[in-house]
């Protein structure tokens, strides 16, 4: 790649980049094993150091790094670095970010969208397989104290070769359709712009115009768009009642894509079997919460990109394109205004 940032290169005898940040360590901070990696090319500086002696740092903050949505951006904070040149995000999703805000104050922003598309796929897999093979019943029935014996006619239902639809077949998508190929499935996808024949023909995969479609043949569906004003509440009551009433739905993008009020719904009355959620509005939900209760429902705490291999390849990037910013190099994975 041209331009790119060599970790390897001395960077003595110029000053480090400062970097704002939220805090190290604890439950939402940078992790204190990215730490020594950090500090070989950034200037770290903490929320908390930084407000203690905001006149003397503003000007030479250059970078904000937002790790797991923290420091929040907002006019307040940018009209405070005038010098301020590139932010970069922990992730593929920049939902959290007024763009508009951001770029009329001429900052870049950057983020992380190929770093985390193996393990988010990975992911998408697991949860379809955990609801095919209802694993997390399983699970409780084998280390409840109350089993006796394990019935014979408890029975999940089989992948290979099944019909997976894919919402959204951007790189994550056409991970979950490389993967699904191994599994013998037919696989069919909707997106806004349809694949190459190549691509299509290399996993198999069938378009979709619309996506109602996709939704009438699928015994899985997956869920792996942006969201967006177009996709918010993508997934409702009317989209639900097209699906199978065998069917699983399963969402690994965000929670704002599936009216959960309808999933519910769908969910307690048979409209379809079962889903399986990485991503819920809000996160956590309340602890009161319908889907909480359901055992045809599986949830996890939006872990798509939490493996130590992949969070640590989305800092690495993350520093590449806080080093090209400063140095007015093309910036890697730079957000389009």
């Amino acid at each position: 790649m041209p331009n790119c940032i060599n970790f390897s290169d001395s960077m003595e005898e110029q000053e480090l980049p400062y970097t704002l940040i939220n805090v190290i360590g604890g439950l939402g901070g940078i992790y204190e094993d990215h730490v020594e990696f950090l500090e070989k090319h950034l200037k770290l500086i903490p929320m908390k150091d930084f407000l203690e002696n905001k006149e003397t740092l503003r000007h030479k903050i250059q970078a904000v790094f937002v790790w797991m949505h923290k420091p929040v951006i907002n006019r307040e904070l940018l009209q405070t670095l005038p010098n301020l040149k590139v932010i970069v995000n922990s992730g593929a999703g920049i939902d959290h970010f007024d763009l508009k805000l951001i770029f009329s104050f001429g900052v870049k922003l950057a983020n992380t969208p190929l770093a985390v598309t193996n393990a988010t796929a990975d992911l998408g897999m697991t949860l379809m397989l955990a609801s095919a093979r209802r694993i997390v019943e399983g699970h409780q029935i084998s280390v409840s104290p109350d089993t006796k014996h394990f019935r014979a006619d408890w029975l999940g239902e089989e992948v290979t070769g099944a019909t997976l639809g894919i919402i959204g077949m951007g790189t994550i998508g056409y991970k979950v359709a490389q993967r699904a190929k191994a599994f013998e499935m037919k696989i069919l996808y909707h997106n806004r712009n349809r694949r190459k024949e190549a691509d299509e023909q290399a996993v198999g995969a069938h378009y979709c115009h619309k996506m109602e479609e996709l939704l009438q043949q699928s015994d899985f569906v997956m869920l792996v768009v942006n969201l967006t004003p177009q996709t918010h509440k993508l997934i409702g009551e009317k989209e639900l009642k097209l699906m199978k009433p065998t069917a699983t739905l399963i969402n690994i993008c965000r929670g704002q894509v599936v009216d959960q009020d309808a999933l519910v719904n769908a969910l307690q009355n048979g409209v379809i079997k079962a889903a399986a959620l990485d991503v819920t509005y809000p996160e956590p939900l309340p602890r009161d919460h319908p889907l909480l209760q359901l055992k045809n429902c599986i949830i996890t705490p939006h872990i798509g990109s939490a493996t130590s291999q992949t969070r640590f390849l989305m800092m690495r990037n993350m520093v590449e394109s806080v080093l090209a910013a400063v140095q007015g190099l093309p910036v890697p994975n730079e957000v389009q205004g």
